[in-house]
């Protein structure tokens, strides 16, 4: 049985989705975040030595990265189901958005949430990590203009996985110039799928 090792709050969240999108067999089992530092508890490093989220056991096979979970899981337990058949064009761009959402994407916004913490000690960096996150902001609102996902034929395991930037930047109040992604992240959480993800996950704050 695929297990989901799922810490609240986090990437796992989306891994939830994904499989049931898929309407795939596996089972949940819950961490929890530690009230004051927010961290992963030490339980998942007995899962993986990084100790981090998300991590999916499937018998003896144990993995890490988003990226690497849902296209073992689009193959392995979706059938190829929410992506693009292998050799096409439209392939290689979904692989290009599933390792694009956390090679690329995810860094300054990551950088961002930690140096909010420093206050006035972050003002020399404040400008350069806007105008980073400005810039794959507009990358993915140029790719979602006249379309409702990422991909012209539809929906696809790569809004999945970039699902968690655009939840992430609207959580910064960084939506309001990209109305594209808006609308696509509002579409998202409308989807039957997700909304039984967040059921079974346990409540999301980037929902």
């Amino acid at each position: 049985m695929l297990t989901v090792h799922h810490l609240n709050n986090s990437r796992s969240q989306r891994i939830i989705w994904l499989l049931e999108e898929l309407g795939a067999q596996y089972e949940i089992k819950h961490y929890q975040r530690d009230a004051v530092t927010n961290l992963a508890p030490p339980e998942l490093k007995a899962v993986s030595p990084l100790g981090k989220s998300p991590t999916i056991t499937d018998g003896d096979l144990t993995l890490i990265e988003s990226g690497a979970i849902i296209d073992y899981i689009v193959r392995k337990h979706g059938q190829g189901r929410l992506a693009p058949k292998p050799g096409t064009r439209a392939h290689e761009l979904y692989l290009q958005w599933l390792h694009y959402a956390e090679g690329s994407a995810m860094l300054p916004l990551m950088i961002n949430l930690y140096v909010m913490r420093l206050g006035e000690a972050a003002a020399p960096l404040k400008d350069r990590i806007d105008s980073e996150i400005d810039n794959h902001l507009g990358y993915i609102e140029a790719g979602l203009k006249g379309r409702d996902y990422l991909l012209e034929d539809g929906f696809t395991a790569a809004d999945v996985q970039v699902s968690f930037v655009g939840e992430v930047a609207r959580a910064f109040g960084r939506l309001e110039a990209f109305p594209n992604i808006a609308g696509w992240v509002a579409r998202l959480h409308e989807r039957p799928a997700f909304v039984a993800s967040i059921e079974k996950g346990g409540p999301y704050n980037l929902a």
